[in-house]
């Protein structure tokens, strides 16, 4: 007769820890200690100095901070850093999605390393307004230039500010001057007003288009033709070469009914394909041109200073706005105050009046 076998589990019960020796109290304090503290400001300083990309970074994870002791940490590093700025030429590059902004930036800075420079490039992310994330992806895109030691990308999100640009860029570039960038890039998300706020943090503005996609006629737009030092024709290459050659006529005939910069530049129109690196070694050429022109001429230091003075006033306009708002006694009567124009018993200019004189 076989003998009886006892079917068992395969889940075998072993003596083991007990629920309470498992917990280590312990393991949390131990956790947060090996966590790679934040470097004192100091270090932040000092790494900026000596080109160091990781206290770079940290330094401008501290100006996009909202936290309030990071902010005063932040101003710190800013005002270090002011006596080793303007000596980059910055450049704004901007149009609209599906242009090649990133194919472009990677195959224009490669170009610039190859030649000795050290670039940052400032690329400004989209945030989505229902969520606030941003997908971050520029380093994605510029897989060759983000592996170049001469390089440096910061995808920064836009938040809430004006346009999509980043509301810390402009301290952003101080930073990377003084971690000895030669070379600043600021890549703009291409909708809205961004254009009006990249252009004034910029020495040369640089505005990409497509040939064949209705986009001569767009170009033509007042506001963005008079902003743009130049204007260039990307993916001319292919079945596309010829139509990027027409487009270049009519932007260029275009170019002609405006009047002249007070930089006394004219704005020139190029061919390019990003893709195929034809066209790279021009625009580089065209922007040093420009450089040497202004800077001769005094435009380029007026420039400077006039930007200055609009970001001196725009940040009293933002810490005013903030103060505004953010006051106990204002919060409680905005409420009353819609509630009165909802109700159709004020006006909004009437509750904004009674809310300025509180």
């Amino acid at each position: 007769m076989a003998k009886k076998t006892t079917n068992k589990s395969t889940l075998i019960n072993k003596k083991g820890l007990s629920n309470k020796e498992i917990t280590n109290t312990h393991s949390i304090s131990e956790i947060k200690k090996k966590r790679k503290a934040l470097p004192e400001t100091e270090a932040i300083i000092s790494g900026i100095f000596h080109g160091n990309n990781t206290f770079l970074s940290r330094g401008i994870t501290l100006i996009e901070s909202t936290n309030p002791d990071h902010q005063e940490k932040a101003t710190s590093i800013i005002n270090a850093c002011l006596p080793k700025t303007n000596k980059s030429i910055r450049i704004g590059i901007t149009g609209v999605p599906g242009v090649g902004k990133s194919t472009f930036i990677e195959s224009f800075g490669k170009h610039l390393t190859s030649l000795g420079k050290k670039v940052a490039v400032l690329a400004i992310d989209p945030s989505s307004t229902l969520t606030k994330g941003s997908i971050l992806g520029d380093k994605t895109r510029m897989e060759s230039l983000v592996k170049d030691e001469h390089a440096y990308i910061r995808p920064s999100p836009t938040g809430e500010s004006l346009g999509g640009v980043a509301r810390k860029t402009r301290e952003t570039i101080i930073l990377c001057e003084a971690a000895g960038f030669d070379i600043i890039i600021i890549e703009t998300v291409g909708v809205g007003q961004s254009e009006i706020a990249v252009h004034s943090m910029v020495d040369f503005f640089l505005l990409l288009k497509l040939a064949g996609a209705g986009d001569e006629l767009q170009g033509i737009k007042r506001g963005i033709m008079e902003m743009a030092d130049a204007i260039v024709i990307n993916k001319a290459d292919g079945d596309n070469y010829k139509p990027a050659k027409i487009a270049k006529v009519a932007f260029n005939r275009a170019l002609h009914l405006y009047p002249e910069k007070e930089s006394q530049w004219k704005p020139q129109v190029s061919l390019c394909s990003a893709l195929q690196n034809e066209g790279i070694e021009d625009i580089w050429n065209m922007i040093l041109n420009y450089v040497d022109l202004t800077s001769n001429n005094g435009y380029f230091e007026k420039n400077r200073n006039e930007q200055n003075t609009f970001w001196l006033l725009q940040t009293i306009e933002n810490q005013l706005k903030n103060r505004f708002f953010n006051d106990k006694k204002i919060k409680d009567a905005l409420k009353i105050q819609l509630q009165l124009i909802e109700a159709h018993k004020t006006t909004p200019f009437a509750a904004a009046e009674y809310l300025l004189s509180l």
